[in-house]
């Protein structure tokens, strides 16, 4: 282990170290239970905490509070991001947990530089180009029967990435930072109407895998808001790796029943959907390896800005659309013509994302062009201040620039699953994480290891099931131990070396333009952060419409963008039926050691902020 600090006093010590034993009887079940707990409270929820000695924000006051508890007992900002993700995994099961992946961007205080971990899913050594093809039409097999099917599920990476954290700049131990949420996960947490809402639109999936159904339908009922939920499978899960460490899911039972599940889904007596099994052997698992890697880096305005590399294309999307729109003058005094460029660069953007971004293992990916001013300022000169750009807009070549053309026609943007969770914390070292962890779409695939607690992603469906242009190569067709393109963006911005912001959301491919808008509102329209992310949001991805939220479809900069030649459309649901863009978590640090934590205070049925001492 490198980096480790040791500062836990002995007080904390004992407190991290307690046995974990199951609280109840009913813990100890092998199935979930949902109990009437009139007494249960949860934790105190705020969208805006202001204080000092450290921060959590993420879309759930258990979390949160599982964070903020591991830094007042003396852990760092790593120590706190896992115990908050591991939480997350217990009361956003259909998110995020130890069957999915994500990217861990991580600032060291101590050598004022930023490194992040690349914990995204890989496909396994039998996957092929054309695994998500009918071989009798060479067409993409229905995308419904690929989500729901042991196919789209990708080798798990967020138990390496937790691990490979805590082990380079961590202070606690794995099975210390799981403490927090083996507790959650025995004594239950309280339903929520968010809880109730996607386990609803997940139902009907659901119901036609046996484990799913016996999770999460308690005696085949939807859970009741202001119930108890318990999950002690996944409670055993996480002792497990508590006592074993990750190699109890990559070498050892819980890989062979995870493996098992993925090649024989276990679906549902009478159940009329069509599964695929899916490829993953346990060699697959033993060869995972979570990557530290070079972080993105730009500047915007003399800040600046670190985000995740490739395999994810959230960097460099973020950070082409950035320096883009450095070459215009956005100002609160024309919110208007700002949002109008803000709409024009992601367009951009998002044209040459789709062409040039896959896995960096796999295919050369010019991150450096994508990120160069002068490739920037080339495509800049694409955009008129008096009318909109058609989409699909095609991309550019960043190897070798054009000047201001636009040839041809781009593809149309590939789906993306909109669910995922995004949590942001920070110490009283000034160390600062922002951590983006998924299982793909709300639910994943839909199916549950049996007897573990947990649902399997369906991360593969993120690659291009045959390529998105004819003639054109393809940098994110499947392949065997390739990282499908994602477009998760944990982001820091610092200022002279120290960190201002940190953010990040989830929402697919909403996910790039949530934390681009929130940056501009933050950056160029004098917005407060919690202005910023509260704001109304639309989300350009050079599509033919754009996406809003129903505020912004009430707002006069609406018509005045359609004079532009804009075409809004409502936002689909995506956490809950609610039209919503994503959810952002996210840090604002001020002078004195002050730091604002901001959750949203509406979206996803508002997040959670805490600090460690609490000024306002």
């Amino acid at each position: 282990m490198t980096a480790r600090r040791t500062l836990l006093t002995a007080a904390s010590t004992a407190f991290l170290t307690l046995p974990l034993l199951p609280r109840t009887a009913a813990a100890s079940s092998s199935t979930a239970r949902q109990e009437t707990s009139p007494g249960l409270r949860p934790p105190a929820k705020q969208a805006v905490a202001v204080g000092s000695g450290g921060a959590v924000s993420s879309v759930n006051p258990y979390a949160t509070q599982a964070g903020i508890d591991v830094l007042r007992h003396g852990g760092n900002a790593v120590d706190a991001a896992v115990a908050t993700a591991a939480a997350l995994g217990v009361v956003e099961p259909y998110s995020a947990g130890v069957g999915g992946g994500g990217y861990f961007v991580y600032y060291d205080a101590r050598t004022r530089t930023v490194h992040t971990i690349d914990g995204r899913e890989t496909g396994p050594a039998r996957m092929r180009s054309d695994s998500f093809t009918d071989p009798s039409t060479g067409k993409a097999i229905p995308f419904d029967e690929a989500v729901n099917s042991g196919l789209s599920v990708g080798v798990p990476g967020t138990p390496a990435t937790w691990q490979r954290a805590l082990d380079t700049w961590g202070t606690l131990s794995l099975a210390q930072a799981l403490r927090p949420a083996t507790r959650i996960a025995d004594d239950g947490f309280v339903v929520n109407d968010q809880f109730r809402a996607q386990t609803e639109m997940n139902e009907a999936r659901f119901r036609d895998f046996t484990p799913t159904a016996q999770l999460f339908l308690p005696g085949g009922q939807l859970p009741v808001v202001g119930t108890r939920f318990r999950n002690p499978d996944l409670a055993r899960t996480y002792r497990e790796l508590a006592h074993d460490g990750v190699d109890a899911l990559y070498h050892g039972d819980i890989g062979y029943d995870l493996v098992r599940t993925v090649q024989n889904p276990p679906v549902a007596q009478g159940s009329t959907r069509t599964v695929r099994p899916g490829l993953m052997e346990r060699a697959d698992l033993a060869g995972y390896r979570a990557i530290l890697r070079a972080p993105t880096r730009t500047t915007y305005h003399g800040l600046d800005v670190y985000s995740m590399a490739p395999s994810s294309s959230g960097g460099t999307t973020v950070g082409e659309a950035l320096n883009i729109l450095e070459n215009f003058h956005l100002s609160p005094s024309d919110t208007a013509q700002a949002l109008h460029d803000y709409l024009e660069a992601s367009r951009i953007a998002f044209a040459d994302r789709n062409r040039w971004v896959g896995d960096p293992a796999f295919s050369d990916v010019p991150t450096r062009e994508l990120l160069a001013k002068e490739f920037a300022k080339d495509r800049a000169c694409l955009i008129s201040p008096t009318t909109s750009l058609t989409s699909p807009v095609a991309p550019g070549d960043p190897l070798a620039p054009a000047g201001c053309t636009a040839p041809g026609t781009g593809s149309q943007e590939p789906y993306e699953g909109p669910s995922t969770t995004h949590l942001v914390a920070c110490d009283r070292w000034g160390n600062v994480v922002s951590y983006t962890l998924t299982i793909e779409q709300t639910g994943g695939s839909a199916i549950t290891v049996p007897g573990r607690g947990f649902l399997l992603n369906n991360e593969l469906t993120d690659f291009d099931f045959t390529p998105l242009q004819a003639g054109v190569p393809d940098p994110n067709l499947p392949g065997p131990g390739k990282r499908p393109r994602s477009s998760m963006s944990p982001t820091i911005v610092l200022r002279d070396g120290r960190p201002l912001i940190a953010v990040g959301s989830p929402g697919g491919a909403t996910i790039i333009t949530t934390v681009l808008q929130t940056l501009v509102n933050r950056l160029d329209l004098g917005m407060t952060l919690p202005e910023a992310v509260a704001a109304p949001r639309i989300s350009q991805r050079n599509r033919t419409t754009t996406e809003a939220e129903p505020a912004f479809l009430d707002s006069p900069e609406r018509p005045a963008l359609e004079a532009l030649g804009e075409h809004f459309v409502l936002a689909p649901p995506a956490f809950t039926p609610s039209p919503e863009i994503g959810a952002v978590a996210a840090l604002e640090f001020g002078p004195g050691g002050t730091v604002t934590a901001v959750a949203e205070p509406v979206r996803r049925g508002g997040g959670s902020a805490m600090v460690v001492h609490q000024t306002s």
